[in-house]
């Protein structure tokens, strides 16, 4: 019985970064002799076993067949006859299948260490195609690895587009698209998943709404960059660098869908895109199964992006139906990621990504004023149930009103931002 250390604990050793959950593979034993051992058997479809002390996992070495499509559409096979190497090379990228043995040394079959070095993300085998969930592992490692130079190599990025052409794209759940979209999103340039995506076909199979926006035009004079793909990525690469949690990102990633729904003799203004999008977010958000607080946010932010931009020349009347419509009063916490998406969306302009957003500043002291605005004991006496409403929100509006002639009207805003 042989022990090693498998997968992304080595690579990332490999690279000097910090090492986060250690996987390990066991070759020559079987079940009955890892059980014995006080290992916890926890593997449903193939022989995975919990470490007695660490509680790692520990896997027998296996290999997988395909027998249907889809993800689920493996049978695996294990022995003690299996070999390391034929362990590795059922994995999906050369730097991903390498091992570590008790001393040190690194077992690479198929040259990943060459590939780290070369800033490669290469496929181990043609048995790639068989995995469709692979196409987005790929996209979500160029994602994390992009800032270091990494890129997809052209013979993976070849079968990325055959896996899409041939259909077996179509198969994932989705389930399994989610958790990957929504890991790429965390990742420091998820910008670079989805254009991978874009690149090979399958953002168009899995997000149709998205893919859409590639290659329509914006008004170049509050839109340098023109191309709304192209905003859309700016603004997530934005929210990305502010650390912004995942309900921004995906809330970012959406808030132009309406865009794509504007008739082309319109071009490239879009009117009532805000509303246009509402749709296209909640069908995109219904099919991947997205958690209700970024598909909230999402419908917020493409509802009430441009009347954010356009805050320093709204009336406190407004603004305070602002706050009604978004419940900002309710959830004061959701409000502020609305602004920080906003705030995104202005600034993921080319040559704009520095530019002053003091809406968010304005919006925020409005808000904290209207919350802070209450009725004293005495001026409730003789009101009754919606008199008392009534009388909050005058003093709300005129805490709103205060702080807005307080900071002033600053120029006029981009009104396409």
């Amino acid at each position: 019985m042989q022990v090693y250390l498998v997968g992304g604990a080595v690579r990332d050793r490999l690279l000097g970064r910090a090492v986060g959950e250690r996987d390990w593979v066991v070759v020559g034993a079987t079940p009955a002799e890892l059980t014995a051992q006080g290992y916890t058997a926890v593997g449903k479809d193939f022989p995975v076993f919990l470490h007695p002390q660490s509680k790692e996992e520990y896997a027998l070495a296996r290999q997988e067949r395909k027998v249907a499509p889809g993800y689920h559409g493996f049978t695996t096979v294990f022995s003690p006859d299996v070999t390391l190497a034929e362990d590795l090379k059922r994995r999906d990228l050369t730097i991903n299948a390498m091992a570590e043995d008790a001393s040190g040394h690194i077992v690479d079959p198929y040259g990943g260490q060459r590939d780290l070095q070369d800033r490669l993300l290469r496929h181990v085998s043609d048995a790639f195609v068989e995995d469709p969930v692979r196409v987005l592992r790929v996209a979500r490692f160029a994602a994390r690895y992009a800032d270091a130079g990494f890129r997809i190599a052209p013979e993976t990025h070849r079968l990325m587009a055959q896996m899409t052409s041939s259909g077996e794209i179509a198969a994932l759940t989705p389930e399994r698209v989610w958790r990957e979209t929504a890991r790429a999103l965390l990742e420091p340039r998820p910008e670079v998943f989805f254009q991978a995506l874009l690149d090979c076909g399958a953002l168009g199979v899995l997000m149709p709404e998205l893919a859409a926006l590639n290659g329509v035009p914006q008004p170049p004079q509050w839109h340098p960059e023109v191309d709304t793909f192209v905003h859309v990525m700016l603004a997530l690469s934005l929210a990305a660098q502010r650390q912004a949690p995942l309900t921004v990102r995906y809330a970012v990633l959406l808030h132009d869908l309406g865009k794509a729904l504007t008739p082309r003799d319109q071009w490239p203004k879009h009117h009532q895109h805000e509303e246009l999008g509402l749709q296209p977010i909640e069908s995109l958000s219904k099919r991947l199964r997205a958690p209700n607080d970024c598909r909230e946010l999402a419908v917020l932010t493409s509802r009430h992006h441009t009347l954010v931009h356009r805050a320093l020349e709204l009336r406190a009347v407004t603004l305070m139906r602002l706050f009604a419509e978004t419940d900002a009063l309710r959830r004061p916490e959701r409000f502020d990621e609305l602004l920080s998406a906003c705030e995104c969306d202005a600034r993921g302009r080319t040559g704009l990504e520095s530019r002053p957003y003091p809406q968010a500043h304005y919006l925020r002291q409005a808000l904290a004023a209207a919350l802070a605005a209450n009725l004293g004991p005495e001026e409730r006496q003789g009101l009754v149930g919606p008199q008392i409403g009534a009388a909050l929100q005058e003093r709300r509006l005129a805490a709103v009103t205060e702080v807005r002639e307080r900071l002033g009207r600053a120029s006029r805003s981009d009104p396409d931002a």
